[in-house]
């Protein structure tokens, strides 16, 4: 029998577009589901200033085919250089709505990243004075810290310091991947949000190495062990308006993602509604999907729920997801969870 669930239209609150030739094929892939998306800006060069997020977003809004409807929300890269000021008058004009932290060498293009945080305390103090969020990659990046410690260790050496001393500074802890990421969110209610991916959701460790390595499922942050993914999905169907959708879907050709040395970073733009209301429907909490998907995001960045709306329905036959997106670069595998999905969007 057809099941049917019609939500708010929903965003994605944390997206990778790349740029040219790879943004030009990518984006319908969002445009056709979401109507917002934060748009990270670790291109080559990164987005640092209000100038060049305002010629990435006309960029954005260029590729858009004709006929869809999307707003990029735009996101500046925090260096050790940024200026305040700039910041300030560019979340003035409208145009940005977060700025992002990465630690340097994180993952994809993050070279430029922070190394000393004393340096960017002017920038953050200046961002909880105006309320413009931080968006952190919470991971350090310590040869000596094992990659699946990354995370914990990030919020106890960076990110709970960074609260600390910096009172009213609204944080979005970006796709987390670990239960102490969702304790920590749930331990301190006052202005912590955390997106959680699509993928993150659906895999673990195991499915990255056991029987082979399968570098379409190697991403960063890396997936962790099967307790953690079940702390991710508790969390993510709980209801708790601290925790969105931010699908961290990141395009990479496949010969770049099946290389010697692979890039980090799992597509799913194309699927991610399908695979979330499975997930939601697994653990009995559809009527959570809205919330999640669509209204929760909003109403941390104080923006309004988008007034479209988008159903999804449930039939007797397995819906075929493509499995490449062909773009000038080269082909881009789309996430395959790994077992049949009876839900699509119509």
């Amino acid at each position: 029998m057809t099941q049917s669930l019609t939500i708010a239209r929903p965003d994605d609150w944390h997206l990778h577009l790349r740029d040219g030739a790879m943004l030009q094929a990518v984006l319908p892939e969002t445009a056709r589901h979401f109507g917002r998306a934060i748009i990270m800006p670790n291109l080559v060069p990164p987005v640092v200033t209000g100038a060049q997020a305002t010629a990435y977003r006309e960029r954005i809004l260029s590729a858009l085919p004709k006929g869809m409807q999307f707003d990029p929300l735009m996101v500046l890269y925090l260096t050790e250089q940024t200026d305040p000021d700039d910041v300030a008058a560019a979340h003035a004009s409208g145009l940005v709505k977060a700025v992002k932290l990465y630690p340097a060498g994180a993952t994809t293009n993050s070279a430029s990243g922070v190394q000393d945080f004393d340096k960017v305390r002017p920038t953050l103090e200046k961002m909880a004075e105006i309320g413009l969020p931080l968006c952190v990659h919470g991971e350090v990046t310590d040869s000596d810290i094992d990659i699946f410690d990354r995370e914990a260790v990030f919020i106890d050496r960076v990110l709970d310091p960074i609260r600390r001393t910096t009172p009213g500074l609204k944080v979005v802890m970006e796709h987390i991947t670990t239960s102490n990421g969702v304790e920590y969110v749930k331990a301190n209610a006052k202005d912590l949000g955390a997106t959680i991916t699509t993928h993150h959701l659906i895999i673990n460790r195991n499915h990255i190495l056991v029987g082979g390595i399968k570098p379409h499922y190697y991403c960063l942050p890396v997936a962790k062990r099967e307790s953690h993914r079940l702390a991710l999905r508790a969390a993510a169907t709980s209801g708790d308006a601290r925790f969105f959708l931010g699908t961290d879907s990141a395009p990479h050709t496949d010969p770049n993602k099946e290389s010697g040395c692979g890039c980090a970073g799992c597509f799913t733009a194309t699927n991610t509604m399908a695979l979330l209301a499975h997930v939601f429907d697994e653990e009995n909490a559809l009527e959570k999907l809205e919330g999640f998907a669509s209204q929760n995001g909003p109403a941390f960045y104080g923006l309004p729920v988008n007034s479209e709306t988008l159903t999804l329905r449930k039939s007797e036959t397995a819906t075929v997801f493509p499995e490449k997106i062909s773009s000038d670069d080269g082909p881009v595998t789309v996430f395959d969870p790994g077992f049949p999905v009876f839900w699509n969007v119509t």
